[in-house]
């Protein structure tokens, strides 16, 4: 039914019951651990109906099949766990913090070998693939913004023999759809933007591959990184209106961004050209970056992004974070208000930092 709509349409659509009267209109929530011998499910582990509702609606705005996880740290340990004892990933320097400590921590302990690059270096990438198993990307990286070639960095990977995995939380399957670049899985952090309200965790997979979709479902079953009914649900409720929060957040964003270039507080401002996400660098370095975050009513000051809210963090508050991150840097995820209002909040906090 999916092949021929548009990804609003599917948003709002996907991943409902049938059209027979006295259906409701929305999944129920099942709250089952345990099911009658003989079908397809048997065990909680194995499956769950508010789950496959959630998995068609997003997989199906992705071009594949999804499998739904307890968070994306759970979608991204799966994927990871694929790979081959002593074998190479290929990966951004500047990535999700926890992308990189599971990477890290995989090397720390001898079960692969990584390496690191600038994936805005389509050749350097395509000459670290050349021994890699994997090669894992963001686009845009979180927090720089840096966009990869990813139809040039998957087909240098293929022909190494590598799979491709792309991250997709920043941009969500409203704005790009790596299956049809060449990626080979996708993986969300759902928590951000596909839910969308800051009040769920989970994380996606989505192939359009039934082999390799074979093999993840056999290690979410084995390992029981499953996410909760009702965390589902939650999920794919903010799946219907995920087409107008990315529509409202990224309209703010692109006139948030063009006042802030022009502010003498600022001495960067990174954005990709789509999204909800921005990164400002402040001209006096760390300390006006923390008290920025300190100083705002509207923006929140919070870790997480892809909400309705706006929040803000500078993100070298964390140990983990890349050294090559400046230290004045402060990510931006634009929600959905009046744009006005969190022009004003910005800019009476910003104002105070060089009165």
């Amino acid at each position: 039914m999916t092949d021929d709509l548009r990804p609003a349409t599917i948003a709002v659509t996907a991943g409902r019951p049938g059209h027979e009267p006295d259906q409701p209109l929305n999944v129920p929530i099942t709250m089952a651990a345990t099911y009658v011998a003989g079908g397809d499910l048997e065990y909680g582990r194995y499956g769950n109906p508010t789950w496959t509702a959630f998995e068609d609606a997003l997989g199906a705005l992705e071009g594949g099949r999804c499998l739904s996880f307890a968070s994306g740290q759970a979608a991204t340990a799966t994927v990871l766990d694929l790979v081959g004892l002593g074998a190479t990933v290929v990966a951004p320097v500047h990535s999700y913090t926890g992308t990189l400590l599971q990477l890290a921590d995989l090397e720390s302990r001898g079960r692969i070998k990584t390496v690191l690059v600038d994936i805005t270096d389509t050749a350097a990438v395509a000459e670290a693939c050349l021994d890699a198993a994997l090669v894992w990307f963001e686009s845009p990286t979180n927090p720089a913004l840096e966009l990869a070639d990813i139809p040039a960095i998957a087909a240098a990977a293929h022909e190494a023999g590598a799979y491709v995995v792309v991250d997709n939380t920043f941009a969500t399957p409203l704005l790009q759809q790596p299956l049809e670049l060449g990626a080979d899985i996708v993986v969300h952090s759902a928590t951000k933007f596909i839910a969308g309200h800051s009040d769920v965790q989970m994380g996606a997979i989505v192939t359009a591959d039934e082999q390799l979709y074979g093999v993840l479902k056999g290690r979410r079953d084995l390992i029981g990184s499953t996410p909760g009914p009702f965390e589902a649900w939650l999920a794919l409720r903010g799946v219907r209106t995920l087409h107008l929060r990315v529509e409202r957040a990224q309209q703010n964003a692109t006139e948030l961004v063009g006042r802030l270039r022009s502010h003498p507080a600022i001495s960067e401002v990174r954005y990709p050209g789509f999204g909800g996400i921005v990164s400002i660098v402040l001209a006096e370095g760390a300390l006006a970056a923390d008290l920025l975050t300190h100083k705002t009513r509207l923006w929140i000051h919070a870790t997480s992004l892809g909400g309705v809210e706006s929040t803000l963090e500078r993100r070298r508050r964390w140990k983990a974070e890349p050294a090559t991150i400046p230290d004045g840097l402060v990510r931006l995820s634009v929600g959905i208000e009046d744009v006005e209002d969190l022009w004003a909040d910005l800019e009476r906090a910003l104002a105070s930092l060089v009165e």
